[in-house]
């Protein structure tokens, strides 16, 4: 299913740029363009950068479909509309497989991917499941402020970061993405269609301590990412980025500039 308009962006161009590629950053499930802004921030010195809100976030356009091959089109339409021929992509969870859905529809327009702790597998595990009832409760009870929906929200969910960070979303009473499509389409953003082999260059940055990226997905992934390179941050769970920032930063800088140091 099309958009009827193109995603919501901001573009970020340096005076003196390393390189003319653009970087994308495509963020997960329940963010906005925000969300990477602490990567976007840096690379923004040396790259033209553009972050956006993928179809039923922030300020883009809502749809009833959420399946990778029509998000990974929005973001192929955006390029378009921007008159880009080639980018390099980076994404967190769901705007991981974003990304790596890109490569499929127009491999010859992405330079490299970078998938933030997330796999080209279909997960079984349902890990989204209280955090629909606690963003339910809190629009059932037509709340308007952050304090009130923060103290519904923690009698289902127990991770106070997970708390704010669904909070960066809640605006006047209303949430910045279109919840009910969310929980409608989340088989299909949990899920997984195998590619084609893309063999271009493709850095996994994994959380130490998450669960997404497992040694039992090494075949996925290098089935269908047969150059693809595995940096892991210690300690740290599925927001790598946002608990140690400099460590992916600097194993996205490596992976841009000097890649073979990788293993």
């Amino acid at each position: 299913m099309k958009l009827d308009s193109p995603l919501n962006y901001h573009m970020q161009i340096p005076e003196n740029p390393l390189s003319s590629t653009p970087v994308v950053f495509i963020h997960g499930l329940f963010g906005d363009l925000n969300n990477l802004g602490v990567l976007a921030r840096d690379l923004q010195q040396y790259y033209p950068v553009i972050q956006i809100d993928v179809r039923n976030h922030g300020l883009s356009p809502r749809a009833n479909n959420m399946d990778y091959h029509d998000m990974a089109q929005d973001v192929i339409s955006l390029l378009d509309h921007l008159q880009i021929q080639s980018a390099i992509i980076i994404g967190h969870s769901m705007g991981g497989k974003i990304a790596m859905a890109m490569t499929a529809l127009a491999p010859e327009r992405i330079e490299k991917i970078v998938l933030i702790d997330i796999a080209p597998v279909a997960y079984q595990v349902r890990r989204h499941d209280q955090i629909f009832t606690a963003l339910n409760k809190v629009t059932e009870a037509g709340v308007k402020t952050r304090q009130d929906a923060a103290k519904m929200m923690r009698e289902n969910i127990q991770e106070e970061g997970v708390i704010q960070f669904l909070l960066k979303s809640f605006h006047q009473g209303e949430w910045k993405f279109n919840l009910p499509v969310l929980i409608n389409q989340y088989e299909k953003i949990i899920g997984w269609q195998e590619i084609p082999t893309w063999p271009h260059p493709a850095l996994f940055i994994r959380g130490g301590l998450s669960p997404y990226i497992q040694e039992e997905y090494r075949h996925d992934i290098a089935r269908q990412f047969p150059q693809a390179k595995a940096w892991v941050v210690a300690g740290c769970g599925h927001w790598v980025h946002a608990e140690k920032p400099d460590a992916v930063l600097k194993a996205i800088h490596r992976f841009l500039n000097t890649d073979t140091e990788l293993t």
